[in-house]
């Protein structure tokens, strides 16, 4: 039986764009589900635990940048790693992300080789993260978590 690598979430107002990813992603052993709205992220997020999050930044109603807010004041999901994907590769749009916490930054159109290296580089952090967690437990300590 096939492992799977780990759960992806792509969010994505362009159904296109969101099949594109989930199948280069599904063909390296990933799962994945997908929202095509902020909203519906959120909801999603909420109901099937993910490993890490692929998030546009320019969608209607709610931005990739609005979603990424609610995650990270949310104490269930801001360990989540978000990777936003942008066509709007700006100072202004990579600083805010960094201020809320983005974990990496890809423009469109997305490279395979890029989004496959970083999305493993994020699942082997939250997984050293998960292992710490563990030993500092099984040690009775405690490390101070990001806010």
């Amino acid at each position: 039986m096939d492992t799977i690598k780990g759960r992806i979430l792509v969010v994505d107002d362009d159904p296109h764009a969101v099949e594109i990813l989930t199948r280069m992603l599904t063909r390296e052993g990933y799962a994945c589900v997908s929202a095509a709205s902020g909203p519906a992220a959120l909801t999603v997020v909420r109901g099937n635990p993910v490993d890490v999050i692929l998030l546009d930044v320019m969608m209607p109603g709610m931005d990739g940048l609005e979603v990424c807010e609610h995650l990270r004041q949310d104490p269930q999901l801001r360990q989540i790693p978000v990777i936003l994907l942008t066509a709007k590769d700006d100072l202004e749009t990579r600083a805010r992300g960094m201020t809320l916490g983005v974990s990496e930054f890809l423009t469109k159109p997305i490279n395979k080789r890029e989004l496959l290296m970083r999305v493993a580089t994020q699942l082997h952090g939250r997984e050293l993260s998960r292992r710490l967690d563990e030993t500092e437990a099984a040690l009775g300590t405690e490390r101070a978590k990001p806010s």
